[in-house]
C-alpha cells in the first residue's frame, strides 16, 4: 500500500483569533508544541501526547492537529485498526480507522472537529482507502456538553458527515450493545467490489451462525 503522506495547512479565523490546522505531521514535528491539559478524554494528556506521537510515525498514520500558536488544541488519528478488533481482521491493507478525534473544551462549538477532517481527505491516498470510525457513547464527555446521548451521537454523525463519512450497518457487538453507537465510513473513490465485499464480510461477521 502506497503510504505517501501529502501535508496541508490551513488557517481559520474565529473572531480576532487565527488557529492553525496541518497535517498530516510527524512526531518530530509534535514534539516542537505543547499539548492541551483538556485532552483527556482517552487518558492522561501526556499518555495521549506519546500516543499521537508515536501514530505519526507509523507508516500509515495520519495525525492531523489544530493548534492555538504553538499548543495543540484538537487532534485526528488515522492508523490500521487494532489487532484485538474484528475490522483488523483478514489484515486488509485498504481499510483505515479513525481511531480518535477530540477537541479541547474551551473551543469545541467553532467547527474545528469539521474542518480538521475536511483537511484530512483533502489528501488524495485517503481515496485509496475504506475509513471507518466506531463511535462509542462511553467515550463522549455528556458532563460538559449538557447533551443527551443521542444529541450527542447526531453531532458526532453531522462531523463525521463533513469528512465524507456516512453509517454502515453493522453486527459487531460492542456497536449494538447502545442504540447511539454506529460505524461510519468513507469508502475511497478508488475502492473496488472486491474490497467493498470484503468490508462486508467483517462488517456482519456469523451473520448466517445460529
Amino acid at each position: 500500500m502506497n503510504h505517501t503522506k501529502t501535508y496541508y495547512r490551513r488557517d481559520v479565523q474565529y473572531q480576532a483569533r487565527t488557529f492553525v490546522i496541518e497535517g498530516p505531521v510527524s512526531g518530530d514535528e509534535l514534539s516542537h508544541y505543547s499539548f492541551d491539559d483538556g485532552l483527556s478524554a482517552f487518558r492522561r494528556p501526556a499518555e495521549q501526547f506519546a500516543a499521537i506521537k508515536e501514530i505519526a510515525d507509523l507508516p500509515e498514520g495520519r495525525i492531523i492537529i489544530c493548534r492555538d500558536h504553538s499548543q495543540i488544541i484538537a487532534y485526528v488519528t488515522f492508523l490500521y485498526p487494532d489487532p484485538l478488533e474484528r475490522w483488523s481482521e483478514g489484515n486488509l491493507p485498504f481499510l483505515m480507522e479513525l481511531g480518535a478525534i477530540e477537541v479541547a473544551l474551551p473551543y469545541r462549538s467553532l467547527g474545528i472537529g469539521k474542518e480538521m477532517l475536511k483537511l484530512a481527505m483533502l489528501d488524495d491516498q485517503m481515496e485509496d482507502y475504506i475509513i471507518i470510525t466506531t463511535e462509542y457513547y462511553w467515550h463522549w464527555d455528556l458532563k460538559n456538553s449538557g447533551l443527551s446521548v443521542f444529541e450527542y451521537k447526531d453531532v458526532m454523525r453531522k462531523m463525521m458527515e463533513a469528512g465524507g463519512m456516512e453509517v454502515f450497518a453493522t453486527n459487531d457487538p460492542e456497536i449494538t450493545s447502545h442504540p447511539a453507537n454506529s460505524l461510519m465510513a468513507r469508502i475511497g473513490s478508488r475502492i473496488n467490489n472486491e474490497q467493498i465485499d470484503q468490508f462486508d464480510k467483517i462488517r456482519f461477521i456469523n451473520r448466517f451462525f445460529f
